[in-house]
């Protein structure tokens, strides 16, 4: 009796340690009303990189879940180490939404200035 209470116990501090709660980006920020191309340009890239780095741990965190399922499956507390919150992805789809918006951003602001008039030669 005391081995079974001592394992659920394991698995409770284990399986709150399983995930992270996902802290998704804001489409629109306060900082936007102040970017420059340069600024948007930049935030775009770390964005990008933003979302490499989601992709890398998503994958890492499938493997984790495989293995912690296999494994559970002789040790049964392994279970509560699986990830459901699917952090990442969450994380990804509100990146891509604020990439959508920059995109939208830059179009306003980066575009290129009109070419100047050519002043009208009169023939007298």
């Amino acid at each position: 009796m005391r081995t079974v209470g001592l394992a659920v116990g394991i698995a409770v501090a284990v399986g709150g340690c399983a995930g992270r709660s996902p802290q998704p980006v804001a489409v629109v920020q306060a900082q936007d009303r102040y970017s420059d191309c340069t600024a948007i340009a930049a935030e775009i890239e770390a964005n990008n990189q933003k979302v490499k780095e989601l992709a890398s741990e998503q994958g890492l965190k499938v493997g984790q879940n495989v293995a912690a399922g296999v494994a559970g499956l002789v040790v049964w507390p392994l279970l509560f180490a699986m990830d459901f919150q699917d952090s990442a992805s969450e994380e990804v789809a509100a990146l891509q939404s604020r990439q959508q918006y920059l995109a939208i951003l830059a179009k306003q602001r980066c575009a290129p200035a009109p070419p100047p008039q050519a002043a009208a030669v009169r023939k007298r």
